[in-house]
């Protein structure tokens, strides 16, 4: 019996011991309950828009069209062309009203010139190699970058017609 609680005594203070307040703060354990982060109240948070979102009506790209003047009325044969042209050598890369491989041309004329369109279209690489505003839609679309398909004036202002319906 001696010999157990020799054995036995040691055991239990130092469980005793090791039980007791060390003073230490109750570390959060894992809860289902959210808690909202503390909010900054500096203004310096600014959030990046996408390049496919920003509205740019003054640069008109690198490339052949310099001027482009749009009527005020569509014309839906020239639409009609460009939608056939859209089918046959954009669908791949492009769905008319979202986004996919490369940027929706829906509201295009919205944020871009219809000269800097139609340069795009005309001369993909120049204007990713030496407009900004291309560059920055290559790194968005993760480097995809586009084909020249288009080679005629009349084939990319077709094209640019048919934006405009969309």
């Amino acid at each position: 019996m001696k010999t157990t609680l020799k054995i036995v005594f040691p055991i239990l203070l130092t469980v005793l011991i090791s039980c007791g307040d060390h003073s230490e703060k109750k570390k959060p354990g894992f809860t289902y309950e959210t808690k909202t982060p503390p909010q900054s109240n500096t203004s310096t948070e600014t959030e990046t828009v996408p390049p496919s979102k920003i509205i740019d009506l003054t640069n008109k790209g690198i490339g052949p069209i310099s001027s482009v003047t749009l009527d005020d009325k569509i014309d839906t044969n020239l639409a009609k062309q460009g939608k056939a042209l859209f089918k046959s050598t954009c669908s791949a890369c492009h769905r008319p009203d979202k986004k996919f491989i490369g940027p929706t041309p829906k509201d295009i004329l919205k944020r871009r010139t219809p000269e800097w369109v139609m340069n795009m279209i005309l001369n993909p690489n120049n204007m990713v190699k030496d407009d900004p505003l291309a560059k920055a839609l290559l790194l968005e679309y993760h480097g995809s970058p586009m084909p020249i398909q288009i080679n005629s004036k009349e084939e990319a202002r077709a094209l640019l017609e048919y934006f405009r319906t969309l």
